[in-house]
């Protein structure tokens, strides 16, 4: 019972948001009495801490499992981009603004965990790029990690972008290219048009 009120506090949250998403609103979903819900999670920021790990955990494990795949470095990135637009496709607003803004004990822990995600992830990528002739061999790849975590987790961190996330999603797709555009090669960049022209299609 545990895990399916994790599973469908997890879809509310990011679907309609942290701070508008109640208990009662939860309990109604489920079928359940709140009184059930308070078996398992002394309270609402007990429920969004443990539902934003299992999203959390949700994401890590697609990311692994698109790294088992062996696609080359850039297919990579664009696979794994596709997880989160695919994950956050009915959210309205940005779940980490929410997150930052009405939990930020919840979200300072999640950027913890995801910091050392992200790093490894990346400097996965990076040399994986380098070897498949992708990236430049010359790039300094402990830099390039923190600058795209920098321009990453900036634009859902700033009041400089609308926190609409369709709009956000379109940004991140933007930085990406910018990123890869900063270290590719030329075989880099005809690998990355072929994945743009792939994505104006489908837009």
């Amino acid at each position: 019972m545990k895990d399916k009120i994790l599973n469908k506090a997890a879809k509310m949250f990011l679907n309609y948001g942290f701070k508008s998403v109640t208990m009662d609103d939860i309990s109604s979903e489920l079928g359940v009495s709140k009184k059930t819900l308070y078996k398992y999670f002394s309270n609402k920021a007990d429920l969004v801490s443990e539902a934003t790990d299992s999203v959390q955990q949700a994401i890590d494990n697609a990311i692994l499992s698109i790294k088992e795949k062996k696609y080359n470095a850039i297919e990579e990135e664009f696979a794994i981009k596709s997880i989160f637009k695919e994950m956050f496709k009915n959210a309205k607003t940005s779940p980490m603004y929410q997150l930052k803004k009405y939990y930020p004990e919840t979200y300072n822990e999640l950027i913890e965990r995801e910091v050392c995600m992200f790093r490894d992830c990346n400097t996965d990528n990076l040399q994986k790029g380098v070897e498949q002739g992708l990236y430049r061999s010359d790039i300094k790849i402990d830099l390039i990690v923190n600058f795209y975590f920098t321009l990453i987790f900036g634009v859902f961190d700033s009041d400089m972008y609308s926190h609409e996330m369709s709009e956000l999603m379109k940004v991140e797709y933007e930085v990406l290219e910018y990123h890869i555009r900063a270290i590719a090669t030329e075989k880099g960049l005809e690998e990355l048009e072929k994945h743009l022209t792939i994505i104006h299609k489908n837009q």
